[in-house]
């Protein structure tokens, strides 16, 4: 098993579909940190914001835990955005009869690391996830 190292932050109960909020995470995935934040403010999409605060928080984790980063230092290493449970809601419909209505939540995991650290490893590891 390999250590992981890394900086991370996680969003956890977020109310919006993963399906929607995946296309966005695979547009800054192993990017550098100032571009993927550029991508993001530019985005009108709901999940661009919830994305954007994730990573912002997994960048101020990695430059409070080792004072001598940079933000042009940092690249998003990973990004994963999981199922979270579902809020089951009855929808009323014509005929005495009620269909579920599912509201879908997610949770974003976003790990951010130094470009010297895992410069070496980042091509590889781009082969090996497809």
């Amino acid at each position: 098993m390999e250590t992981k190292s890394g900086y991370r932050a996680v969003t956890k109960y977020l109310l919006v579909s993963p399906h929607k909020i995946r296309p966005v995470a695979d547009l800054i995935r192993r990017k550098t940190y100032p571009e993927a934040v550029s991508i993001l403010e530019n985005m009108p999409h709901k999940g661009a914001k919830l994305i954007g605060k994730t990573v912002k928080s997994a960048a101020s984790n990695a430059l409070s835990r080792n004072k001598q980063l940079a933000e042009d230092m940092l690249y998003i290493r990973e990004i994963k955005v999981d199922d979270g449970p579902r809020m089951k809601r009855i929808w009323f419909r014509a005929r005495g009869r009620a269909d579920m209505l599912l509201k879908r939540i997610c949770h974003i995991t976003v790990v951010v690391d130094e470009t010297g650290a895992g410069a070496a490893a980042r091509p590889a590891a781009g082969k090996a996830g497809k």
